[in-house]
């Protein structure tokens, strides 16, 4: 199967509370969403405002077929975490590329499918995802590197696989009860 990704973002125009009266936020994303409310394909521009309207979307979504909050907040992070590293280091030349997220949303799981045409993952394995170790100073410890821990600890499944030139990450949450 080939994924193909739209090539042109549709330009959009929001008015987000919070900015000064009549002040709008032009952005050139594509945040667009095809399918029903169970099974559905967002695809975004790779860019922090996409990943933040794509991870309202999805949470909203979830809250909408009745996925408790606690669940929806673990897999916004999680989410947050994966459409973020791709942002920074799957397209870390700076182009403007997109990000297909498949959802689909079952009455014992939910599963994402993150797809995106930046570069594959290093030796196209996933992170160990791993803590750095706290016994030592806390000066010492990284500011970043524990993406890959929480969205391994948050997901139930996790699975990267490179194909025609796509980064293919699978994400499967349980599904817990409302």
């Amino acid at each position: 199967m080939t994924i193909s990704l739209p090539s042109k973002p549709v330009q959009q125009v929001d008015q987000r509370p919070g900015y000064p009266r009549g002040e709008q936020l032009k952005r050139d994303i594509a945040v667009t969403v095809d399918g029903t409310p169970t099974d559905f394909t967002l695809t975004a521009r790779a860019s922090e405002l996409a990943v933040r309207d794509t991870l309202l979307t999805v949470r909203s979504r979830l809250l909408a077929e009745g996925v408790s909050d606690e669940t929806s907040g673990s897999v916004e992070l999680a989410m947050a975490e994966a459409l973020n590293n791709i942002v920074e280091h799957a397209y870390a030349t700076g182009e403007s590329r997109d990000i297909m997220l498949k959802v689909s949303i079952k009455p014992d799981r939910l599963c994402f499918l993150l797809c995106d045409g930046g570069a594959p993952l290093p030796g196209l394995c996933l992170p160990q995802g791993k803590l750095p170790d706290p016994s030592g100073p806390r000066d010492d410890l990284p500011e970043g590197g524990f993406g890959w821990f929480l969205i391994r600890d948050l997901a139930e499944r996790v699975a990267y696989e490179r194909r025609d030139g796509m980064n293919h990450l699978t994400l499967e949450f349980l599904r817990a009860a409302p």
